[in-house]
């Protein structure tokens, strides 16, 4: 068994390989002044007092628990860990080693930008260049504008080497890739999708949204939009309504969108609109047939008649887009969903308020709106209009009213017949003239009959103050005679 002054050079720290000084010795613990810390003077030379080794009478289970000794390390281990290593390196470097393929998406940062493109750091010093057009899918547009210095970017690979041995690819195509997975999932959804429009093109809008889509003109709005340059720029939503990556076709509908939207607000809307109520609204745009309103939800249609009470030649006479209107609701179609407006009804009748204000006889001032063969128009009132017999202009004979009257004339008239049921007025121009005087009494009813043909010897010889009454049959041919006796006919 080993003493304790063997025990006590054996006790060495762990972290001692060899000594760092001849002669010196390592102890587990801190020196004591009893522990001769210098070389001895009997020794001839500095010798080097290391630890004694395990036998196998001090097996190393048995080893002292105040401290370890390493192994030392010698040229054999140290090349066995130098091969590991080695091949731990060969294995790193290896997994670092990109390998692309035309078609692939990489991810990489921005390094620089300027007019031909953008170069893409994709890793270990592998670099690409994104040419202009393939930074984004509008057109001339400034690489700048797009991407900046130490943005991350994905890219698809066109080409593994061009002419100057460098890498191109596509910010464009590797956005088109993402896209087209996420539209074709929200148009099998029926949801929508939102983009900025970058273009006018004819017939409708260019839609970044990842890709290229095209909204119609048609389906830009609820009602047909005549200037589209507004809306570049702006965020829109829509819905998907065609998909064809075959030929890298989309079809967007802005107004399939806001029918969905107010889907719910225009059940509501025409369930509390009731027939006879008065609205406020605004003229959205003006047709041949009518004009419609705009009520805050829907639309409602005021035909050409019943803008005015007055004849209405074309609805451009009287509203143009954007007035502020009052109707009232005549018809609610919730089937068809339609609504029938008017706006002349939305004020008195013109034909209640003359009616009451004027009798047969009255002398009124009008204006003559329209001539024609047989007479001339006037108007007596607003909505009001009368017609003046062509015999009842002047007092001579008119061969043709617009020999006498022209339109916009002020003229007065006289009513002389006024029909409520059937909303009629008949008026004279000479009647309501100062000098004209009526005839005092209608002609009597012998005066009406048709005047008898005189005879020949009525003619001749006067007639007398009354006619004789009829002589009898028998007679006549005697009377006649004596007549003719009296009077010397016949007599030579």
């Amino acid at each position: 068994m080993p003493s304790d002054q063997d025990t006590a050079s054996v006790d060495a720290p762990s972290e001692a390989k060899t000594p760092e000084t001849p002669g010196t010795t390592v102890s587990g613990g801190d020196p004591t002044p009893d522990q001769d810390m210098t070389p001895s003077d009997d020794a001839g030379a500095p010798e080097a007092q290391t630890p004694p080794a395990a036998t196998d009478e001090t097996p190393a289970a048995e080893m002292p628990a105040g401290g370890t000794v390493d192994a030392p390390v010698t040229p054999e281990t140290a090349a066995t860990n130098t091969g590991a290593d080695l091949d731990d390196f060969e294995a790193a470097i290896e997994a670092t080693v990109l390998q692309f393929r035309d078609g692939d998406i990489v991810e990489g940062t921005i390094v620089s930008v300027d007019t031909e493109g953008a170069m893409v750091d994709v890793g270990y010093k592998s670099e690409g260049l994104i040419p202009t057009r393939e930074l984004s899918i509008r057109n001339n547009v400034d690489p700048k504008d797009v991407v900046s210095v130490g943005d991350r970017v994905e890219a698809v690979v066109l080409d593994m080497e061009d002419d100057e041995g460098r890498m191109i690819l596509s910010k464009k195509r590797a956005m088109y890739e993402r896209a087209w997975g996420r539209i074709q999932e929200i148009a099998d959804s029926e949801a929508t999708v939102e983009g900025t429009v970058i273009e006018v093109v004819k017939g409708g809008l260019i839609v970044d949204i990842g890709l290229r889509g095209f909204l119609p003109a048609s389906l830009v709005d609820l009602r047909r939009v005549r200037d589209l340059e507004p809306f570049i720029g702006e965020t829109i939503t829509a819905k998907v309504i065609e998909l064809d990556r075959a030929r890298n076709n989309v079809v967007l509908s802005r107004r399939a969108h806001l029918e969905d939207a107010l889907a719910e607000e225009r059940t509501e809307f025409m369930d509390n609109l009731a027939e006879g109520e008065i609205r406020e609204g605004t003229v959205s745009s003006v047709v041949n047939f009518g004009a419609f309103v705009d009520l805050g939800g829907m639309d409602g249609l005021v035909h050409v008649s019943e803008l005015s009470w007055q004849h209405v030649n074309h609805p451009g006479e009287l509203v143009k887009v954007g007035d502020k209107v009052t109707v009232k609701v005549l018809e609610v179609d919730r089937d068809r969903e339609r609504i029938s407006l008017s706006m002349r009804q939305t004020s008195q009748d013109p034909w209640d308020v003359f009616a009451s204000e004027h009798e047969v006889g009255d002398v009124v001032e009008g204006t003559v709106t329209k001539t024609v063969p047989f007479g001339a128009f006037v108007s007596v009132a607003e909505g009001v209009e009368g017609l003046v017999h062509v015999s009842e202009i002047a007092i001579h004979r008119v061969e043709s009213p617009e020999l006498e009257l022209s339109i916009g004339q002020k003229v007065k008239v006289k009513i002389t017949e006024k029909e409520d049921e059937r909303r009629r007025v008949s008026l004279s121009i000479k009647q309501a003239l100062p000098d004209y005087t009526e005839r005092r009494e209608p002609p009597s009813e012998d005066r009406r009959k048709p005047k008898r043909p005189q005879r020949e010897f009525e003619r001749e010889f006067g007639a007398e103050a009354e006619e004789q009454p009829p002589m009898p049959v028998d007679a006549s041919l005697e009377a006649i005679l004596r007549e003719l006796k009296e009077r010397g006919i016949g007599r030579r």
